[in-house]
């Protein structure tokens, strides 16, 4: 499998992707915003941290780097493309992904493990879970308060579009656990082709013992799964 991650001005969470990628036998290269064209990739990271400083929205600025207009041929094609914190930002700036990321509803930056359900495991990144499983995944955002209007939700609930939704230890969907606001609890959702996801957690900050945990693992051992 051969995953490329792109790396924008402000991104800091890329060489950890890199890691976790490689750590589960993919083999990663690294793309530079500012080139035009990507390597032959199974799959395409848009990775967390605070591309070009969060001016003007999160990601909005990133949304138009030269390389975005090969990331989203490769999306609308059928490749999988998975956005973590500012990259999921950057999939609904492209619309890629429909909604948007708002403010934490504290207006303060969050950073701390939270437990997210499995909600839609028959995909490609997330066929290791079982369907309705607890894991422990880090947030670290201050724009992370998912909102589109009343159809789309109702159409993500609808198609299976919701991927991870914030719950307490037993799996329970409530606003007590909601870290930032978002609407329905939402932490991740998928396209309705289902190839490109957009999360907030972090999986590639808990993958192995070594960082204090492995329930982020399964992400990236269900993608090499299906490409195996």
């Amino acid at each position: 499998m051969k995953a490329s991650i792109v790396v924008f001005p402000g991104s800091n969470c890329d060489r950890d992707m890199k890691v976790a990628l490689e750590g589960c036998g993919v083999q990663v290269t690294m793309v530079w915003h500012a080139d035009s064209t990507l390597p032959k990739s199974d799959l395409v990271v848009l990775p967390g941290g605070f591309s070009y400083g969060d001016y003007l929205r999160c990601g909005g600025i990133a949304a138009k780097s030269p390389i975005m207009r090969d990331v989203i041929k490769h999306a609308e094609s059928g490749g999988h493309t998975l956005g973590i914190c500012n990259g999921f930002q950057i999939l609904t700036e492209t619309q890629l992904l429909p909604g948007t990321l708002m403010r934490n509803r504290g207006l303060n930056f969050i950073c701390k493990d939270v437990t997210l359900k499995v909600d839609n495991n028959s995909t490609s990144f997330a066929n290791r879970y079982a369907a309705g499983e607890v894991v422990t995944i880090p947030i670290a955002h201050h724009d992370g308060n998912y909102f589109a209007s009343q159809e789309v939700i109702q159409s993500l609930q609808d198609n299976e579009q919701i991927a991870f939704t914030y719950c307490d230890e037993s799996g329970a969907v409530n606003d007590n656990v909601n870290p930032n606001g978002s609407l329905k609890n939402i932490a991740g959702i998928y396209n309705e082709e289902k190839n490109i996801l957009g999360m907030m957690p972090h999986p590639e900050r808990l993958w192995e013992d070594a960082l204090g945990g492995t329930d982020g693992r399964g992400l990236f051992d269900s993608l090499v799964q299906s490409f195996s």
